[in-house]
């Protein structure tokens, strides 16, 4: 806390463990990742718990961490000045998600545009496996089924935080609440109908034919874009949650709210992504207009 009698708009923290729980927290589960699949240590592969306990000390230092940052938004320490700084935080947070999914956009861009130049490679197999895209023997999954239920239930949910967000900067907490738990519901959905998806994929092995020769590039690209995605999805669904659990305590101004501000954020970044996931992987470059 700032010294007595110092005036300023900054808010300077009290001493906090959490810094240094979250990093010792993150070795141990880095550690454990790799007993689980190599085994080191004297700990056998296939070892789960230390991986277990690292992740569980992560999850306990994001809660606890975040705890007090609320706390001090309660107690008034947010500032105009300090809540430009979260703003500022927040973005570039967003911005490095952004580059995350570009990866994964960029190898699929990679092999659904340039598969026939790929086909002059002198090595052995590599030709016929980039031949055409989807591969050949490669069912790609129908755009304008689940995928577009997929859509539409994203952007009908970007509609009810839209409309949450705006009943809070009006006085309005009733209609915030019914927003924000529709917001909630929609998001389960869309993670229950990409589960169904996954699991109508594998049992029908849509991606995994006896000719299908590169379906191991089309779905790693695939469940790696689509699969982040819906990672996302679930962390901004929880995200919501805690906002939907603050805003019943009594939580959130119409002036002060930057917490919930930060997840409506998060979903309309989501919400984009999937736009483009729909569009290229989906339609354009899939089962849609891609043959």
């Amino acid at each position: 806390m700032a010294h007595e009698g110092v005036k300023h708009d900054y808010h300077l923290v009290n001493p906090s463990p959490w810094p240094l729980v979250g990093s010792m927290s993150a070795v141990v589960l880095a550690l454990g990742l790799v007993i689980g699949l190599k085994g080191i240590l004297g700990l056998p592969k296939g070892d789960w718990w230390v991986l277990a306990l690292g992740f569980a000390g992560v999850l306990f230092t994001m809660a606890a961490w975040w705890a007090d940052v609320v706390k001090e938004g309660n107690h008034g320490d947010h500032t105009p000045v300090v809540s430009i700084g979260l703003r500022y935080g927040m973005i570039l947070f967003i911005a490095s998600e952004v580059m995350f999914f570009v990866a994964w956009f960029w190898i699929f861009f990679e092999m659904a545009l340039f598969h026939h130049v790929r086909t002059l490679s002198p090595v052995d197999g590599v030709g016929a496996a980039w031949a055409t895209w989807p591969p050949q023997g490669v069912e790609a999954v129908p755009p304008f089924e689940l995928p577009l239920i997929n859509t539409l239930t994203l952007l009908l949910s970007g509609t009810t935080v839209t409309w949450a967000h705006h009943a809070l900067q009006q006085g309005d907490r009733q209609g915030a609440k019914i927003g924000l738990l529709l917001t909630i519901l929609l998001g389960v959905l869309f993670t229950s109908i990409q589960a169904y998806e996954y699991h109508h994929i594998l049992t029908d092995k849509l991606f995994y034919g006896p000719d299908a020769t590169n379906s191991g590039l089309y779905g790693s690209s695939f469940f790696m874009a689509t699969g982040f995605h819906g990672f996302h999805v679930i962390v901004g669904t929880i995200f919501l949650t805690v906002c939907l659990v603050r805003l019943l305590n009594g939580g959130f101004t119409p002036k002060q709210h930057f917490g919930f501000e930060a997840a409506a954020w998060y979903w309309h970044f989501v919400d984009v992504v999937w736009l483009f996931l729909f569009t290229f992987i989906y339609v354009i470059f899939g089962a849609g207009w891609g043959h």
